[in-house]
């Protein structure tokens, strides 16, 4: 089996695990209709990589994975057992919270192949929807079995990381209404917006379990790879097909938006702003795409992205060897380069 079909095997086996953990703890309720905006994304698919990475860090700090996963009963430093599946459904309701509230505010139509939940139920009920999973996200980490300090500790980096992400939601939007960014302030931006929350994913596990002195270099390692993974995924709203990618290709230049490759390019002198000659996603067509590719190639911004992805992969696997060394491990490893290889 080569590496990449190892890390795709294990990557689905937890997404099934996931899934099935998600319809038990989140189940449906009155008011119906919000209940159903809530779970709507979550049910609309996801590859679930950061409970994935949740579930892969526990596995590795414990030196077992069970042949049929008990997530309900993984062994902590002491030799006690806490419920790791409830940190990992945590954070896919914060990451579903996220998409609900930026489709929002990007006025996006299409998330995961289907409406988004504002087009699908309304904005109030999207809006109700983001917040009812923010609180059962906090809900669930409750439901570890950790010690008390250490769910206490948990529960206090989740609530960071929230605050990190509307942060970095924030410097998003004001990027839109500027010139030219830096790169730093770009690869800041990203950190708050989606790294964190890869951090965290991959650091809580050694909180909850006792492992204190491998959170820190889990959280660097879900950092940089967090990082890499949105630089990949603004190299795939250009490389990658509309209907494969679940969202019109080169909808982030038709929405100004700035990413890693744009901030080349400007630097390069390309004219960013006039790169595609469409006002909305709507009107945009294949070939301005294809023609603002290329000049972005020429510019040489599209490897310089790949480039600086690539580092931070490299950056952030050096972190664990912090973890035992074990299959899980090199999951993790392989998951890192998974996350700028996928094409889509």
């Amino acid at each position: 089996m080569s590496g990449q079909q190892a890390v795709e095997e294990a990557i689905t086996a937890r997404r099934s695990v996931v899934n099935d953990a998600i319809d038990t703890r989140l189940p449906m309720a009155e008011p119906e209709e919000l209940y159903e905006a809530s779970r709507y994304l979550l049910e609309a698919g996801g590859k679930r990589l950061r409970p994935t990475m949740l579930l892969l860090a526990a596995e590795s700090l414990a030196n077992a994975a069970p042949t049929d996963p008990d997530y309900g009963a993984i062994p902590t430093a002491e030799g006690d057992a806490i419920d790791v599946m409830a940190a990992a459904v945590s954070v896919e309701i914060i990451q579903s919270f996220t998409l609900i509230h930026d489709d929002i505010m990007d006025d996006d139509d299409v998330r995961r192949g289907v409406p988004a939940v504002h087009q699908e139920y309304g904005l109030s009920t999207a809006i109700l929807a983001g917040d009812t999973l923010y609180a059962k996200a906090f809900e669930e980490m409750l439901e570890t079995g950790a010690k008390s300090a250490r769910s206490v500790e948990a529960l206090s980096e989740l609530a960071q990381t929230c605050t990190q992400i509307c942060e970095g939601q924030s410097l998003d939007i004001g990027f839109e209404q500027r010139g030219a960014v830096s790169t730093d302030e770009y690869l800041e931006m990203v950190e708050l917006k989606t790294a964190v929350l890869y951090a965290a994913s991959a650091s809580i596990p050694a909180t909850l379990m006792g492992y204190e002195g491998a959170a820190e270099a889990l959280y660097g390692y879900g950092l940089d790879v967090g990082r890499a993974f949105q630089i990949q995924d603004d190299l795939l709203d250009l490389t990658t097909p509309t209907e494969q990618l679940g969202k019109q290709r080169g909808s982030d230049l038709v929405e100004n938006k700035q990413t890693l490759i744009t901030v080349h390019a400007r630097q390069q002198g390309v004219d960013v702003d006039n790169l595609v000659d469409a006002d909305t996603v709507e009107a945009v067509t294949e070939a301005d795409i294809d023609e603002a590719v290329g000049t972005l190639e020429e510019a040489g911004s599209i490897e310089f992205a790949r480039e600086r992805a690539r580092e931070l992969v490299t950056s952030g696997k050096e972190n664990l060897q912090v973890l035992p060394d074990n299959e899980q491990r090199d999951l993790l490893e392989g998951i890192a380069d998974y996350l700028i290889e996928r094409t889509y």
